[in-house]
């Protein structure tokens, strides 16, 4: 959230200078927000990196830097669930279950899967989910099948898909008194979130979060160190690898929604 460094895809020059630090046959290559990873060797600025522990495999914990600590830091620090509650988590992607992960790590009893690919379900359970609800199989709308699975509503919910419904749903699903909804994905430009006024009154609490409300340079070395004492898994978001000459597979996979994280390897 930093005013200097805040994500901004039309940049593409270095802060200090307004200068590319790469070019090709005279003509600027541009940076790409903050970090240019798509090659061996990049220029950062000081903000964009942090030191981590020297013993963190690379291949392994580079996942940190995007998505997985977004949806795992959305519910430890913002939707922060207490043992023995239920939670109900909006889209099984990489997000998606690193927010059910979190929700493991907290002690949640129940963990609600909602998605539209029901593909998805079987490999969720690896990350602590412990029932699915596709909507399209309700002829109501979810956030009342949710509200009849747990006796009144979840105690929080985390909305992973960027479907401005899904947000409404997943804030309209929390109990009244004390529920607690949080928006994650990142939803279209035109879209508008619309809600009785009431659900507000009745004590429910909406929140957002960016990265999970983890600041990147003082926060990330924490959590590379929940998956260096074995807390955290990260091996299960990795689901495929592909050489960087294989640049354009990773992107398929990705657009077909076939896997959760694909790491591509600098080599020739």
């Amino acid at each position: 959230m930093c005013e200097l460094l805040r994500i901004n895809t039309d940049r593409g020059v270095m802060i200090s200078d307004g200068q590319t630090r790469f070019s090709k046959d005279g003509k600027p290559i541009y940076h790409f927000v903050g970090t240019s990873t798509f090659s061996e060797y990049t220029v950062a600025h000081s903000g964009c990196v942090t030191k981590i522990d020297p013993q963190a495999p690379l291949d392994k914990v580079c996942v940190l830097s995007c998505g997985i600590s977004t949806g795992l830091g959305a519910t430890l620090n913002v939707a922060k669930p207490t043992r023995g509650s239920t939670v109900a988590i909006f889209g099984l992607g990489a997000v998606g279950l690193a927010a059910a992960e979190g929700a493991r790590l907290a002690g949640a009893s129940r963990i609600i899967g909602i998605d539209l690919n029901p593909s998805r379900f079987n490999d969720a359970k690896k990350f602590g989910v412990t029932e699915f609800v596709n909507p399209k199989d309700h002829d109501k709308p979810v956030q009342e099948v949710i509200a009849e699975m747990t006796d009144g509503g979840a105690d929080r919910s985390v909305e992973c898909t960027g479907n401005v419904n899904a947000m409404i749903s997943a804030f309209e699903c929390v109990h009244d008194g004390w529920g607690v909804a949080v928006l994650v994905g990142v939803p279209n430009k035109d879209d508008a979130f619309k809600t009785h006024p009431m659900n507000l009154l009745n004590e429910r609490t909406l929140k957002g979060t960016f990265f999970g409300n983890y600041k990147p340079k003082t926060d990330l070395p924490s959590v590379v160190a929940k998956y260096m004492n074995k807390e955290l898994e990260l091996e299960k978001f990795i689901t495929h690898q592909v050489p960087f000459s294989e640049i354009n597979k990773a992107f398929d996979i990705m657009l077909k929604g076939e896997g959760l994280r694909c790491m591509i390897t600098m080599g020739h």
